[in-house]
């Protein structure tokens, strides 16, 4: 904190410009509260130097990561300044420019630092007029769609209109990384709900909107809600994906460390089996060495040790034969570890067959899906068409109205006019007859009153007759409007459901895509270690065949040197006879090993049989739900043909009240006789 407040003062001074106080009073708050990572100037007035001369400190800081400058009444420049120094911060993480009336400028800046900061997550821009200027609302928007690190944005009260929230829509498509937008009190309306809508089908990150006082209507922001509950619910699958992924790939390595380990005790053994021959073979030389000096000492009783060497003659003979017969029962066990080695090559050929056929099903499938799903396509396109249609009726009904209304308003002020007309009339022939006759001024007076009243009863009647008909004719008007946006408003609730309900199916089968390729991949890597594991077990067989084979030449070396010492070769053979149960042993365990993993590849080819018929069952039952559309769809189409024959009707019946009208109103039969 004390190096942040002397860059300050340094760069004051370079700048010549005086330190402000109110700043350094607050560095010096948050240095005497232990030093925190929040810099908190709301509400301090800061001007565009001491803007500047922050934006340069904040350059190099690496101790702020929050920074709190709400109700500062920054300027365009003050705010520019301090912004384009934030461009290149590495450390801050949260912006607060609440209630700043930041405009077009401002904006402009915003978008910048959002294209040039790689670690900014949170920014709150409450009560700011960012929407006022559209370019740079625009520059704005460009900005946040090419940020990758902002997850929370805050554009409460920011006059933001229906055009803003289409730019905004744009870079919701294009932006992977927002997860909460808060748009609370601003003008976007029905156009701009309807982008954002559209632009929440094709953003897949974005958790949480907020809406609230746009003049949406609750149809939209109902599809925004569940585009939201549709992301999160993705999330919260990316997010099991990604666990039983990072548990698999422990268990992978689990089973890693253990073949290693198994494999590690294995060359322990063999070492020490090495050790021990060698021993062995010291020992055999050793005695070897004393039997010689024992004959050579001896060479006086040779006569007497024939007979003993004819029996040992007749003891290598039966050693002999103990030999062959190891030997056989070693060939024996070679003929097994080959016929297992077949069965074991037979079974994983069998596999790979049944796994090449389910994966031919597999295609099959897919391709029946693509083609429902191009069949699909179609159907929009055709009931695209007929809204399209219904829409260019609706146009014509409107302009036949306005057509209508501007005949009433015609008629209507020709009215007015011959009633101008006709109490000038009035008033020039009272003129003449007081400039006539004077003397009956009296009998003319009273006959000029008569004609007044019967003429203002008559003016009366006549502005009562059209308060009436004006009356009818905004109730008629009232009438259309309402049922032309009821109409409206079911065909959108129409279109949207559809567009949702397919879009959502489309989904759900993209992931059962995905689901059936993943489980197809973990079931080829499966057979790939299965393959592995044959492998490293045809290199074992192999080192083991040529262990036996240097095993073999030991013995007949031994049988060479040492004819006369069979309890030592026996022991020998006890040993080998061991190690090769002890091997045999292994290769079972590694056997089970196998048939543990083709049940696991048994279940999973279940999982995806299970997984087809529910496809199957989902592809039923949205056929029935797009059936039923089509039923409603046919019922509004009545409704709406019933809707137009009704206008028609009114219009006609609008039309004669007026003829009427206009034909028996009494000032035309005035006009004449005047």
């Amino acid at each position: 904190m004390e190096d942040f407040r002397r860059a300050y003062m340094q760069l004051c001074k370079e700048a010549g410009v005086e330190p402000q106080e109110s700043v350094l009073a607050q560095l010096q708050g948050t240095r005497a509260a232990a030093g925190g990572t929040r810099l908190d100037l709301s509400g301090q007035s800061l001007t565009v130097e001491s803007c500047a001369v922050l934006g340069r400190t904040l350059q190099k800081d690496t101790l702020f990561t929050e920074l709190g400058l709400s109700d500062c009444m920054l300027s365009e420049e003050g705010a520019k300044l301090f912004l384009s120094g934030l461009c290149s911060n590495t450390t801050v993480k949260v912006l607060d420019l609440k209630g700043n009336n930041l405009r077009g400028a401002g904006a402009e800046a915003l978008g910048k630092l959002l294209v040039r900061n790689k670690t900014l997550r949170r920014l709150v821009l409450e009560w700011n007029a960012l929407g006022m200027w559209e370019e740079g609302f625009s520059i704005f928007c460009e900005g946040l769609a090419s940020n990758s690190c902002l997850t929370q944005l805050d554009l409460r009260n920011n006059q933001i209109n229906h055009q803003g929230a289409a730019e905004l829509a744009l870079a919701l498509k294009r932006n992977s990384v927002l997860q909460e937008l808060d748009l609370r009190w601003n003008n976007i309306g029905l156009l701009g709900g309807r982008a954002l809508m559209d632009a929440l089908q094709q953003n897949r990150s974005l958790l949480q909107l907020e809406m609230a006082g746009n003049n949406i209507p609750s149809d939209i922001l109902r599809s925004i809600e569940q585009s939201m509950e549709h992301n999160s619910d993705r999330q919260s699958t990316m997010r099991e994906r990604r666990s039983r992924t990072h548990v698999l790939s422990k268990e992978i390595q689990i089973l890693k460390e253990e073949k290693g380990r198994q494999f590690l005790s294995l060359m322990e053994t063999i070492d020490k089996q090495k050790d021990e021959m060698g021993r062995s073979s010291r020992n055999s030389s050793i005695r070897v060495g004393q039997l010689q000096e024992a004959l050579s000492e001896r060479k006086s009783t040779v006569n007497a040790l024939t007979a003993k060497l004819q029996m040992t003659e007749a003891a290598l003979a039966m050693s002999e034969q103990k030999v062959n017969n190891l030997g056989d029962l070693l060939t024996r066990v070679k003929l097994e570890k080959t016929e297992l080695m077949e069965r074991h090559s037979k079974d994983i050929k069998k596999h790979q067959e049944d796994n090449v056929l389910h994966e031919g099903k597999l295609l099959r499938e897919v391709n029946n899906l693509s083609e429902k799903n191009h069949q699909l396509k179609n159907k929009l396109e055709e009931r695209e068409r007929r809204c399209k249609s219904q829409q260019d009726q609706i146009f014509e009904l409107k302009q036949e109205l306005t057509n209508s209304t501007a005949e009433l308003k015609l008629r209507l002020a020709q009215a007015e006019e011959r009633l101008d007309m006709e109490k000038r009339r009035a008033k020039q022939a009272l003129e003449d007859m007081d400039s006539l006759r004077q003397k009956e001024v009296d009998h003319i007076n009273r006959h000029l009153e008569e004609s007044e009243r019967a003429l203002q009863d008559r003016i009366l009647k006549l502005e009562g007759q059209r308060i009436q008909l004006e009356e009818e004719l905004s109730r008629v008007k009232a009438a259309i409007v309402t049922e032309r946006a009821q109409a409206e408003e079911e065909l959108g609730k129409v279109r949207t459901q559809v567009r949702l309900e397919e879009q959502q199916h489309l989904s759900s089968m993209e992931e059962k895509l995905r689901n059936a390729r993943q489980a197809r991949d973990e079931a080829q890597s499966h057979c790939t270690q299965q393959k592995q594991t044959i492998a490293e077990l045809h290199a074992r067989t192999g080192q083991q065949s040529i262990e036996m084979d240097a095993l073999r030449r030991r013995i007949d070396e031994q049988q060479q040197e040492l004819s006369g010492k069979e309890q030592e070769k026996m022991a020998e053979v006890a040993r080998v006879r061991v190690e090769l149960q002890e091997q045999i042993g292994h290769l079972q365990a590694e056997r089970t090993a196998q048939s543990s993993l083709k049940e696991k590849i048994a279940a999973l080819e279940r999982e995806m049989k299970a997984l087809s018929t529910s496809h199957r069952e989902a592809l039923l039952d949205k056929e029935s739900e797009i059936s039923s559309l089509l039923e409603r769809l046919r019922m509004k189409e009545g409704e709406i043909q019933r809707m137009r024959e009704d206008e028609a009707q009114r219009a006609s019946f609008l039309q004669n009240a007026i003829l009427t009208y206009v034909q028996g109103s009494t000032l035309g039969h005035l006009s004449p006789k005047k």
